[in-house]
């Protein structure tokens, strides 16, 4: 074990608080509680996620995992995160920003998964909200882009509330459970890139997106861009 950890590249000492739950980086700690919940979850997830190994829920495959998120930490191209409720740190779920691109694009995806146990409490709307705050505000992107399956309506139903807008849809885009699967593609920018980009496409007011509480003014407006960063900050 403390050869592995010797090895590994350190994970981020960082902390995303919200209301009703809060983000971190995984440790090698959180092995127990994360196969826990994934173990009693696993009917639940396995229609939305990539074929899981046959080691999937061993400690291995775990170290794995967490070799994988540090190095891709270190070099600023996937973020990922446990989601704990805050009340009692239990874990929750997980959330990833991935495939970072910089240059022209400052992009990334989003992706995330929650506990049979935690599904439709309102947990991943606030894990959403932070992390787009953090690729917003911390990291400087410009866009950040989700998909999912197209009967998933649980997760374009959240992502809506996020203020995602559907983009188009993308033939045997993932391969998922073990198919190739479409997927429907969404997408948002930074709160004052969408504001002004929606307002000049004349986009109804409910196109505004929410802010990480995922309240969002009923009137958009430039200065109502300009005071919700304010706020934020």
């Amino acid at each position: 074990m403390f050869g592995f950890l010797r090895r590994m590249v350190p994970m981020p000492d960082l902390r995303l608080a919200g209301g009703k739950v809060t983000l971190r980086p995984p440790r090698d700690s959180d092995y127990q509680a994360w196969a826990e919940l994934r173990r009693v979850s696993r009917d639940f997830l396995v229609p939305w996620e990539p074929t899981w190994p046959r080691d999937a829920l061993m400690r291995g495959c775990w170290r794995r995992r967490l070799k994988h998120y540090a190095e891709e930490w270190a070099i600023g191209a996937s973020y990922s995160f446990l989601i704990f409720r805050s009340a009692d740190n239990a874990l929750m779920g997980g959330i990833t920003l991935s495939n970072v691109r910089r240059g022209v694009a400052q992009t990334g995806t989003i992706g995330y998964w929650v506990g049979q146990p935690y599904a439709r409490q309102g947990v991943m709307s606030e894990a959403v909200g932070l992390v787009l705050r953090f690729a917003y505000d911390e990291l400087g992107l410009h866009r950040v882009e989700a998909a999912c399956l197209p009967n998933n309506a649980a997760s374009r139903a959240l992502l809506a509330r996020c203020g995602f807008r559907e983009e188009g849809y993308a033939p045997q885009y993932l391969k998922i459970n073990g198919a190739w699967r479409d997927h429907v593609l969404f997408a948002q920018l930074t709160p004052l890139e969408k504001a002004v980009t929606y307002l000049e496409a004349g986009a109804p007011s409910q196109a505004w997106p929410a802010s990480p509480d995922n309240m969002a003014p009923s009137t958009p407006s430039l200065a109502n861009a300009l005071s919700h960063l304010v706020s934020r900050s």
